[in-house]
């Protein structure tokens, strides 16, 4: 049965174990237990819960990052487990964009080759021009040719940033995307992240340990030892 236009994402009795590395016997370890979730089109929603609740757990296999031990998850009308990983991945090129606490940059190319690179990708001649609009939209016009290394933590993740709405992606997935910044840059990242999410009309999801952040979003719902409280 077809997805309504309005759910972009279909999360049914969603579950993820895991040996348990305590338990040489063969005992598994439940990370997510039977969770269910709709997010609609250009929602934006937070997704919090103590370390350890299954947050990052839940945003990879919303992202076909990993796969679950049941259930499933819908995207955009896409079955993620009929796909193999190289149709997983074909999914994300086309709908999905990243934003990590640790940056992901990859250290070898210039911050305008890593904006660059999911639109060579995608073979689009544009790909310079485009990277150059976007670098040059979250304040990083002079920076361009310098190397992550030679970026402060706030630049990168202002690279981050860039790269993820470089495709226009349908979802923006972001695990704790001001981790490891302080409250200033922190700041910075919200308001830029939050601005170009209203200009792409993206869906956007956010794993998150900051209220401040998690209060930005339309809903919020919490992960307790691996189940959803509110939804």
């Amino acid at each position: 049965m077809p997805l309504p236009s309005e759910t972009v994402i279909s999360v049914e009795n969603l579950s993820k174990h895991v040996p348990a590395l305590d338990n040489p016997s063969g005992g598994m370890l439940d990370i997510l237990t039977g969770v269910n979730l709709e997010i609609k089109r250009g929602e934006t929603i937070s997704i919090i819960g103590e370390s350890g609740s299954g947050k990052s757990t839940l945003l990879g296999l919303l992202a076909g990052l990993d796969q679950p031990s049941g259930g499933e998850v819908i995207i955009d009308g896409v079955r993620l487990n009929q796909l193999d990983e190289d149709g997983r991945a074909a999914v994300r090129g086309e709908k999905v964009g990243f934003v990590f606490q640790s940056f992901q940059l990859l250290p070898s190319l210039t911050a305008l080759e890593n904006v660059m690179l999911p639109l060579e990708l995608q073979l689009n001649e544009e790909a310079e021009h485009e990277a150059t609009q976007l670098l040059s939209r979250v304040g990083l016009s002079k920076r361009l040719h310098h190397y992550p290394k030679q970026l402060s933590g706030g630049e990168q993740q202002r690279v981050a940033l860039a790269r993820a709405f470089v495709t226009q992606p349908k979802l923006l997935f972001a695990d704790e995307p001001t981790g490891n910044l302080d409250r200033k840059t922190s700041q910075t990242i919200i308001d830029l992240l939050f601005e170009m999410n209203k200009e792409s009309n993206t869906t956007l999801v956010i794993v998150t340990h900051d209220e401040n952040l998690a209060k930005l979003c339309g809903r919020c719902v919490e992960l307790e030892n691996g189940r959803l409280k509110n939804v």
